[in-house]
């Protein structure tokens, strides 16, 4: 049985439903929302690469190392992608990465929810010993969100990536421990039910 399997995980705000080819249109424009496909410190793809970036995630999928997901809004629409990456079923840890949200669905209760869902089940269904995140040294958006997750850096990787502009990432690697994991939800659910300015 594959480690993890296709779930759609559902909160108030946002659902988690496997990635689908039939998500294509809505994520085409939620990646043109904020030009984010031009961000040279990450990658996300633009409305004319969607398709063979669906068709990517699907083939890791298959082959056991990622397991996709579109984020959708509470109307059921897809405004951008996450997944579970670099799976180690053995010593039953996972990485959650290769997210992006369109600008519209940035800094609200989306991306808060969407963690909640994935680290619930990653700690509480999967039995995750940990879970790791993973971004781009320089970017600052991504490590505050993950830093304020209540996830610990557990060090840079100095040149561990070449990027598509021939420049070399540093990558700040997180994670939270199973043990971390009470003080975590809590934490988020804190997040989520607290009034926003």
């Amino acid at each position: 049985m594959t480690w993890p399997a296709p779930v759609t995980l559902t909160g108030q705000h946002v659902t988690l439903a496997p990635l689908s080819p039939d998500h294509l249109e809505d994520l085409k424009k939620a990646s043109g929302d904020g030009d984010m496909h031009r961000l040279w410190y990450t990658i996300i793809p633009d409305a004319a690469g969607m398709q063979a970036e669906i068709d990517r995630r699907l083939a890791l999928q298959k082959s056991g190392s990622m397991l996709p997901f579109s984020t959708l809004t509470a109307d059921g629409r897809a405004v951008g992608m996450t997944t579970y990456m670099n799976i180690d079923a053995g010593n039953r840890r996972l990485e959650i990465g290769s997210t992006w949200l369109a600008r519209e669905s940035q800094r609200g209760p989306v991306n808060t929810e969407a963690k909640r869902l994935m680290l619930t089940h990653a700690f509480e269904a999967l039995d995750c010993i940990a879970v790791e995140f993973r971004t781009h040294f320089v970017n600052h958006q991504s490590r505050r969100a993950i830093e304020r997750l209540g996830a610990k850096l557990d060090g840079i990787l100095r040149n561990h990536m070449i990027m598509n502009n021939d420049t070399l990432r540093d990558t700040a690697v997180y994670s939270i421990t199973a043990a971390e994991w009470p003080m975590v939800k809590a934490n988020l659910t804190w997040m989520l039910e607290c009034p926003r300015n």
